[in-house]
């Protein structure tokens, strides 16, 4: 414990993003204990988990992937489906598509908020709120943490990426102490849409390497942010071909005690 009147120490979390690619690998084969292995190897305390299958089809064999990876790793889930439609059977389970956040830490609070999106399940889209940004607030031993994890628009034209940037710091903005944003971003740190998060945000590992395609990446789109309040000890890029994306990992240093 500190000294009365000393600051408290600053508390270490590692934290890591990866798009699991419904747990199929690079070869496009699924194996979720393929999956659990590359997560297991990071050590992490809290992950954010992008293209989670939860009894969505055949694919992914209808399992419930948040779920069985978090009994699998011993942690707490929050799953925040994109889509949820009705079952593909009577009697079976909704069929749900979406993002997750793994932690070792008791999750306190959790959200699943909506940014603009255009949806990849129906004709001729348009641009509207729908869910699929979960935010959870983390005890980190007795610090308070606030995370999300996203999965912004793939599509070459960047005007979607950039309305959900401005909705993810709306959301950002509702809340104090330290915070943490990691996801599969579909487009590199420097592109001029993400250029309001480093306003607000720091990516935690600039000279990071590349992560997709898993086998001889090309680009760095799976990226770690944090608030200004956090320290980055170290991040970096783990080649693994459990999926199409390769995980980021970062240490970081929380300072904040407060609620």
């Amino acid at each position: 414990m500190a000294a009365p009147g000393s600051a408290a120490p600053p508390v270490p979390l590692r934290v890591a993003t990866y798009n699991i690619h419904a747990g199929a690998g690079e070869d496009n084969v699924f194996d979720l204990t393929r999956t659990a292995e590359a997560l297991r190897s990071l050590d992490a305390d809290v992950i954010g988990l992008q293209e989670v299958d939860v009894h969505w089809g055949a694919r992914s064999n209808f399992v419930d992937e948040a779920r069985e990876l978090a009994e699998r790793l011993n942690m707490s889930a929050f799953f925040a489906p994109i889509y949820d439609f009705e079952p593909a059977t009577d009697g079976a389970e909704r069929q749900q598509y979406g993002v997750a956040v793994l932690s070792r830490y008791p999750l306190l609070e959790a959200e699943n908020h909506e940014i603009t999106r255009l949806s990849t399940q129906t004709p001729n889209p348009v641009p509207a709120p729908a869910p699929g940004f979960p935010e959870v607030t983390v005890n980190v031993r007795g610090t308070h943490v606030h995370f999300y994890t996203t999965h912004l628009d793939y599509r070459a034209d960047p005007s979607m990426r950039r309305a959900q940037v401005a909705d993810t710091l709306d959301v950002l903005a509702a809340d104090s102490g330290p915070k943490v944003l990691v996801g599969d971003f579909n487009a590199e740190p420097a592109a001029p849409e993400l250029a309001d998060l480093w306003q607000h945000l720091r990516d935690a590992n600039p000279t990071g390497g590349n992560t997709y395609p898993a086998v001889n990446p090309v680009k760095r789109i799976d990226v770690v942010t944090v608030s200004p309040d956090v320290t980055v000890v170290e991040g970096y890029t783990v080649a693994t071909a459990a999926s199409d994306h390769r995980p980021v990992v970062t240490d970081l240093l929380l300072h904040e005690r407060g609620r």
